[in-house]
């Protein structure tokens, strides 16, 4: 079985083609503003370089956020596009639970954790095989960390922004090293969604908000939902 998975919900993005839990390519994307322009022509360049088709998929992946409010737009109606042509099944999954996945085993918990801008991270807590035990929640750092457990492993571009917080309230934090690129795992737990039957219509696929987005004048950062 083959997926074809996007993450465009930070500025890391990243496209990927998995096959039986082997990655045959992935195009990485560091790009806060302009991934709208970028996705499509990285699916068309990683397919041209694995010499086969998008036709050749079993179903597509994307990420629904938490994430930046234009790329989960740009992310979900890139799949969904895609989806409809090949008359293929879809899933989506929460960002967190896919950089969740990528600390599995790690330490006893885990701790996602993206940076929300305005002051505020998206996060949420798991065990060590990366099963959610919290709600998903936008919330203040501090706030967060106040509740957790003492061991746990961060990742994520608000465990980067906030690690001298992180390591004053939780001094057994731990920060694995491992790629901040998401669509690699993605793309394999969507291989195991899609074998349980898990696959949806393309046009069902809704982005995850944990808050409303915010609007700013032209120029300024728009936080994400």
């Amino acid at each position: 079985m083959r997926v074809l998975a996007i993450d465009t919900t930070t500025a890391r993005g990243s496209v990927a083609v998995v096959e039986d839990r082997h990655v045959l390519g992935e195009v990485r994307l560091l790009s806060a503003d302009r991934q709208s322009g970028h996705v499509m022509p990285a699916v068309d360049f990683l397919f041209a370089h694995l010499g086969f088709g998008v036709e050749t998929v079993d179903g597509f992946a994307v990420t629904l956020g938490p994430g930046s409010f234009t790329g989960l737009r740009v992310g979900i109606s890139s799949v969904q596009g895609l989806g409809l042509a090949a008359g293929k099944p879809c899933i989506g999954l929460p960002t967190l639970d896919v950089l969740a996945q990528r600390l599995r085993g790690t330490a006893p918990w885990l701790v996602p954790l993206m940076d929300a801008y305005r002051g505020q991270v998206f996060a949420a807590l798991y065990d060590s095989d990366a099963r959610r035990c919290s709600e998903m929640v936008a919330q203040d750092p501090a706030a967060f960390l106040a509740g957790l457990p003492a061991e746990a492993a961060f990742l994520g571009e608000g465990a980067e922004k906030y690690r001298e917080l992180i390591r004053a309230q939780r001094p057994l934090a731990l920060f694995p090293e491992r790629s901040p690129y998401l669509a690699a795992t993605l793309g394999r737990l969507a291989l195991a969604g899609l074998a349980r039957g898990e696959g949806r219509a393309a046009q069902e696929l809704r982005p995850l908000y944990l808050r409303e987005a915010e609007i700013r004048p032209a120029g300024g950062r728009v936080g994400g939902p």
